[in-house]
């Protein structure tokens, strides 16, 4: 969605609401696909005491696998956007503030894209607790113990066999 920022600039007061749907179906996050449906973006811009502000969220789910054991799961995402913007910068090293290039063009499904991608977990697990594949057999150790003979380091090796000769 492409927004004429020059009437927020230039009018004290103004806000206004937007609400709309952005597809990302085409996006990649780990050589997949996740967004299967649209991201519910709602922004309020406005003009407070001369300062631009960007306040509101995104709403989405994403169809992930589970980081440990594999198993596909469908993840909620809510993420909030909170930006202040500026037509041009006194100090070039304040962060606090975004500079807009072009304030007759800016380009809103960028900013939220980029605030998306930064704000998703490294990680997406099915549960906290999870306990992930064996890493020998495969078998989910979710659902109860593979039965494995668990390995024995081999610098430890000697102290192993003198507890087992006695």
């Amino acid at each position: 969605m492409i927004i004429d920022l020059e009437p927020f600039f230039n009018v004290e007061g103004l806000s206004k609401d937007f609400d709309y749907s952005l597809d990302l179906s085409d996006e990649e996050l780990n050589c997949v696909k996740p967004f299967t449906g649209p991201v519910d973006v709602r922004v309020t811009l406005a003009n407070r005491a001369g300062i631009v502000s960007l306040e509101g969220d995104a709403s989405f789910s994403l169809s992930v696998c589970c980081d440990r054991c594999a198993k596909p799961l469908d993840y909620p995402c809510d993420i909030g956007l909170d930006h202040t913007l500026a037509a041009s910068l006194n100090d070039e090293e304040n962060d606090d503030l975004l500079l807009v290039e072009d304030i007759k063009n800016f380009d809103l499904d960028s900013l939220v894209t980029d605030d998306i991608f930064l704000n998703l977990p490294s990680k997406f697990l099915c549960d906290d607790d999870c306990k992930g594949l064996c890493p020998k057999c495969g078998k989910d150790l979710n659902e109860g113990p593979c039965g494995c003979k668990k390995e024995i380091d081999p610098r430890l090796a000697a102290l192993a066999q003198l507890l087992d000769s006695e």
